[in-house]
C-alpha cells in the first residue's frame, strides 16, 4: 500500500478524505520496459495507470497523440469504454501505479468532478474545475448573475408625476431611481429618472411641483436578462457610460441593477481607473491611470475571472485612455474629422496585457487636417510608449503614413490588400479585419468596411492564400514529442504560435469567406455556429481552447512581469500542473484537428 501517492495531481485532487483512503487501499505498483506495450487496441483495461517515472506514448496507428509524464492518468476512457480505443507504450522505463477498476468506477459513481477530469471532454472538465472553486471564486464575477443582485422589485410612476413627487419618494422609499410609464405617444414606452438627474430638474427653471418627470426621463434603456453575468452588466455600463442595467425578459421587467451592485462582485479597482480617466485634465493623470491596468488584470485573474471577460474589460479601459489621451492631443477638428482604430488583440477585445502598439487614423474625404499632423502622430504614439504599450515593431502605428490616411485612400489600400494578395497584403488585410474604432466618428471605419465588403470575393484562390496563414509557425506536426518532452529538450511552448494564432486566423478565415463583420474571435465563432458553418460542439471546443491558451500565456505573463522580466509569451511545460498539462494537451488536439478542417475547407495542401 504505497504512501507517496500524490493526492495534489489532477483529478485525485478532488476526492475526499475518505475517497484517498480508498484508493491507499486498492492501489498497486507496475513496472514497464522501454517499448513496452502497456495497453492495445481493443485490450480491456483492468487497471488505472497513474504514472511515478518516465514516459508512455498513446498512439493512433503510427500517429503519436499524446505523451504521458509523472502524475498523468491513462486510459480512464477506455477503463469505462470496456476497451482501449488506442496504443498505450512505454517511450522509456516506466513505474506506474496501478488503480483497480472496481475502485475507479467506485469513485466515478460517487465524484462527479473526478468522473468529468478523468474521462471526459474538455469542455465538461472546464465545467468541473468551475464548480469547484473556493468560495471567493463563486462570488466572482463569472458566477454571479444579475439576478442575484436584484434587491427588490422596481417602482414605477407615469410621466405626468412632477419632480418634487419624485424626490420625496427617493427619500421616503430609501431609492435613487424610477421607471417612468409614459403613454402620451402612439406607443406607449418606459424610461428611467435617477438622482443624478435632479440637478437638471432644479436648474430647468419650471417649479418641481409643476415639472413632469416625463420631460427628464431616458428612454432608451439598456436591458440585460436575469441570467446575465454581472460581468456582462459591467462591461455594458463601461461601453455605454451609464450606472443602471434594467432587468428584463421581454416585456417584463425584474428590477434595475445599479453599479455599486456590480462593484460590490468585483475585487478590483475598474471602475476608479476609469473615473481617474475621465477625470484626468494632463497626459501625467492619464500616465497614473494606465499604470493601474496591470493591477486591475491581476485581480481579476486571480479572483477567478472567465479570460474572456478579463479581454472585454481590458478593452474597455484602455478604449477609454486612448481616447482621452487623444482628445488631449489632437485639436478638436481632427477628433470630429477622424476615426481613431485600434487592431490586433486590442481590436478582437483579447488583449490581457499591454503589449505592442497596433492602432491607425481614418480621416473625412472632403477635411483637410492639420499641416503637423505628423507630429500629432508621432506625439500620440510617444504618449502611449510612456504609458506602457512599446512600439510596434511593425510600425502597425497611426504615425506611420501607411496606417493612416482617409476613406478613399483606406478603401484603394485595403482593396490593394485584397487583389494583390501577396502574404505581406493578406496579413495587413487580416489585421484590418480586426479593427474596433476608440473615438471620433465611427462612421468613417464603417465606410471603409463596407467599400471592402462589396470588393470581397469568392476567389477561393484569395481565399486559399488568406487562410494558409495558419501554418506561418509551422505545421506543428511533431509538437507533441517535442513540447511534451517534460524537461529533456529544454523547449519552451509559444502559446500564441501553437495556439492562440491558429484558431484567432483559422476563425478570421472562415468569416472572411462567409462575410461576417465581427471583429472578437468568440463573436465570430457564434456567427459561424448560427449560420452553420461550424458545429456547436466545435465552436465550444474552440473557444474553450482559445481561453486556456491566453490564460495559460497571462497566468505566465503575470510571473514574469512580478520577477521584472519582459513578458515572453512562453511556457515550460515542466512546470505547469498535471491538470494544466491534461487541458494544455486537450486543447492542442483540438487545434490539430481544427487545422486539418481549414486544410481541407480552402484546399490549403493543393497550394
Amino acid at each position: 500500500m504505497p504512501n507517496a501517492f500524490n493526492f495534489s495531481a489532477s483529478p485525485f485532487d478532488s476526492l475526499s478524505k475518505a475517497e484517498q483512503n480508498e484508493v491507499r487501499d486498492n492501489v498497486d505498483i507496475a513496472y514497464f520496459r522501454r517499448g513496452e506495450v502497456i495497453l492495445d487496441v481493443g485490450d480491456k483495461p483492468r487497471h488505472l495507470y497513474v504514472i511515478i517515472k518516465g514516459r508512455v506514448v498513446q498512439l493512433d496507428g503510427e500517429d503519436m497523440l499524446h505523451v504521458y509524464g509523472p502524475d498523468d492518468t491513462f486510459d480512464g476512457r477506455g477503463l469505462v469504454a470496456g476497451k482501449a480505443s488506442h496504443r498505450f507504450q512505454a517511450q522509456e522505463e516506466v513505474v506506474a501505479y496501478e488503480l483497480a477498476e472496481e475502485t475507479v468506477l467506485s469513485l466515478i459513481a460517487s465524484n462527479a468532478t473526478f468522473s468529468a477530469l478523468l474521462f471526459s471532454k474538455l469542455g465538461d472538465k472546464l465545467t468541473a474545475l468551475s464548480q469547484r472553486q473556493d468560495q471567493q471564486e463563486m462570488q466572482s464575477l463569472t458566477l454571479s448573475r444579475l439576478e442575484e443582485a436584484l434587491l427588490h422589485a422596481p417602482h414605477y410612476v407615469d410621466a405626468d408625476t412632477d419632480i418634487a413627487a419624485i424626490a420625496r419618494m427617493f427619500d421616503k422609499e430609501r431609492i435613487s431611481h424610477v421607471l417612468v410609464r409614459d403613454a402620451s405617444g402612439t406607443l406607449p414606452r418606459l424610461g428611467i429618472f435617477s438622482s443624478t438627474a435632479l440637478p437638471k430638474a432644479i436648474i430647468d427653471g419650471r417649479p418641481l411641483d409643476d415639472l413632469p418627470v416625463g420631460d427628464l426621463a431616458t428612454y432608451n434603456l439598456i436591458t440585460l436578462p436575469p441570467n446575465a453575468l454581472m460581468g456582462d452588466a459591467l462591461a455594458k455600463m463601461l461601453r455605454h457610460r451609464i450606472h443602471r442595467i434594467v432587468v428584463a425578459e421581454g416585456d417584463t421587467v425584474h428590477g434595475v441593477v445599479e453599479s455599486l451592485d456590480v462593484f460590490s462582485f468585483l475585487s478590483n479597482h475598474s471602475h476608479l481607473i476609469l473615473t481617474r480617466i475621465d477625470q484626468a485634465d494632463s497626459l501625467e493623470a492619464l500616465e497614473g491611470a494606465a499604470g493601474q491596468t496591470t493591477r486591475m488584470v491581476q485581480q481579476l485573474y486571480r479572483s477567478g475571472t472567465n479570460v474572456g471577460l478579463i479581454g472585454d474589460l481590458v478593452q474597455e479601459v484602455n478604449a477609454r485612455l486612448f481616447e482621452r489621451t487623444w482628445e488631449m492631443i489632437a485639436p478638436t477638428e481632427l477628433v470630429k474629422n477622424s476615426c481613431l482604430i485600434v487592431m490586433g488583440s486590442e481590436g478582437r477585445g483579447e488583449q490581457l496585457l499591454k503589449t505592442d502598439q497596433d492602432n491607425g487614423l481614418i480621416l473625412r474625404d472632403d477635411y483637410t487636417p492639420p499641416a503637423n499632423l505628423q507630429d500629432i502622430c508621432d506625439r500620440f504614439s510617444a504618449e502611449l510608449e510612456r504609458f506602457g504599450y512599446p512600439e510596434c515593431a511593425g510600425k502597425i502605428m497611426l504615425n506611420n503614413p501607411d496606417w493612416r490616411g482617409t476613406v478613399s485612400e483606406w478603401s484603394e489600400r485595403t482593396r490593394t490588400w485584397m487583389i494583390q494578395g501577396s502574404p505581406e497584403n493578406l496579413m495587413n488585410l487580416a489585421i484590418f479585419l480586426d479593427a474596433h474604432a476608440v473615438t471620433g466618428d465611427e462612421r468613417l471605419l464603417d465606410r471603409v468596411r463596407d467599400r471592402l465588403w462589396e470588393l470581397a470575393t469568392d476567389n477561393e484562390a484569395t481565399l486559399s492564400r488568406f487562410a494558409s496563414a495558419i501554418d506561418a509557425f509551422g505545421s506543428g506536426s511533431n509538437w507533441l514529442s517535442r513540447v511534451f518532452a517534460l524537461g529533456d529538450s529544454g523547449e519552451l511552448l509559444h502559446m500564441k504560435k501553437l495556439g492562440i494564432f491558429p484558431i484567432v486566423h483559422g476563425i478570421r478565415s472562415l468569416a472572411l469567406a462567409n462575410r461576417i463583420k465581427a471583429t472578437g474571435t468568440v463573436e465570430r465563432i457564434h456567427a459561424l455556429v448560427q449560420m452553420g458553418k461550424l458545429k456547436q460542439s466545435w465552436g465550444d471546443n474552440l473557444i474553450n481552447s482559445l481561453h486556456i491558451f491566453m490564460g495559460m500565456r497571462l497566468k505566465v505573463g503575470l510571473q514574469e512581469l512580478e520577477a521584472g522580466k519582459p513578458v515572453s509569451g512562453h511556457v515550460d511545460v515542466s512546470e505547469i500542473s498535471s491538470l494544466e498539462r491534461d487541458l494544455l494537451k486537450d486543447s492542442l488536439g483540438i487545434v490539430k484537428r481544427f487545422k486539418a478542417t481549414l486544410h481541407q475547407r480552402f484546399r490549403l495542401d493543393v497550394m
